[in-house]
């Protein structure tokens, strides 16, 4: 397959779904996990749920970066904005993420700077075109982004910019499916892997859950034929006994991972011995931070930031949302008082968001399903 279309067509997507029907047990139901919310906006957006048998149900996992960041590290980001004479930068979804006293479009409002950039170089180039500010980068994400940062302060150190630093949220995937894995709350038969993060740290880390767990799991391309086929390559597992990783999106995503990126990550950063998830609570080994040898261009280090822990709104369920235990629309918020206007979680936020994705998409699947139940 060359072109995008190949990956949208509609009759391979019917086939498909034939042969995923056919692997059905009766009477059995099936329930996976797709980790990466990428994955959950494909899978509304073009509305496969329509094309899988109502034996299978797909839940929504803590792959959305934005959305597992607490309160607290928010509100740190703002305590260091508003210092005198720093600059923010920050990518532009984590803009409305509320903390307790607003989201940075509110402390821009209130006097702080802190401005959108696609890329951390380019917190980089407001550092080097303003030497009298402190420049700090708001790093967020999984492994998938975490080599761009590394490189930034390489490249900082490297050329000598020394009023530069970032605010390190890097997380790490593994540890989060350890502990959904862990979990009383939740029963999964398998898992359609990240993508994205799956560039980087490969394939080989996920064995452990077929391993230890005996859930089958495969690494997921995010076009509509990708997750298709790789639910019926979980499927085929199931059915035949077997509980391994496979590599449905092996265009992109080589098997142990991408060694460079990860030594770059490995040069600069380090685990923390914990960090906080919103809805799942600390877990350890789960994050990364700036090594003691880059200390210089670790904002913590150099702001001394507060760590205050901040709960969420009782209203809000996100933690729920993010561990798979609620389906969005069962949030008591939901489409009403929480909307992509007027965000009272994460979920809602993040383009990547599952929340996001069921209002923008899905939710019109569920008042379908709702009109079908009382004809």
């Amino acid at each position: 397959m060359r072109f995008v279309d190949e990956f949208r067509d509609a009759e391979k997507a019917q086939a498909l779904a034939a042969q995923i029907a056919a692997l059905c047990e009766p009477g059995r139901q099936y329930k996976f996990m797709e980790v990466c919310g990428g994955h959950t906006h494909t899978i509304y957006k073009h509305g496969l749920e329509d094309y899988l048998p109502e034996s299978i149900t797909l839940v929504h996992g803590p792959g959305c970066p934005v959305c597992v960041i607490p309160m607290g590290r928010v509100d740190d980001a703002i305590f260091i904005a508003q210092q005198p004479d720093v600059i923010m930068t920050s990518f532009g979804d984590m803009m409305r993420v509320p903390g307790s006293n607003g989201a940075f479009f509110d402390a821009t409002a209130r006097g702080a700077d802190i401005r959108m950039v696609y890329s951390p170089l380019d917190s980089l180039k407001i550092a080097k075109q303003n030497p009298d500010k402190r420049v700090v980068f708001m790093a967020i994400g999984f492994e998938t982004t975490a080599p761009s940062s590394a490189m930034t302060v390489l490249r900082a150190k490297a050329v000598g910019i020394e009023n530069f630093s970032i605010f390190c949220n890097h997380v790490t995937i593994i540890p989060a499916i350890k502990a959904i894995l862990d979990s009383p709350d939740l029963r999964l038969d398998g898992f359609i892997g990240p993508g994205h993060v799956s560039t980087v740290i490969g394939c080989r880390p996920y064995e452990f859950i077929a391993r230890d767990y005996g859930k089958p799991l495969v690494c997921a391309g995010f076009e509509p034929l990708d997750l298709l086929q790789s639910i019926y390559m979980l499927m085929l597992q199931l059915q035949e006994g077997r509980s391994e990783v496979e590599n449905q999106y092996s265009r992109v995503v080589p098997w142990d991972g991408n060694l460079k990126a990860l030594e770059v990550i490995n040069e600069v950063m380090e685990l923390r011995p914990y960090f906080e998830w919103r809805g799942l609570g600390f877990i350890s080994h789960s994050a990364l931070r700036v090594r003691e040898e880059y200390a210089s261009f670790d904002a913590e280090r150099q702001f001394l930031v507060p760590g205050v822990r901040v709960a969420d709104p009782k209203a809000c369920q996100c933690g729920e949302v993010l561990k798979g235990v609620l389906k969005p629309w069962e949030c008591k918020v939901f489409g009403t008082a929480c909307t992509p206007e007027t965000p009272i979680g994460t979920c809602m936020v993040s383009p990547e968001g599952a929340c996001a994705a069921y209002y923008n998409f899905g939710r019109f699947t569920r008042e379908r399903v709702k009109e079908a139940t009382r004809s």
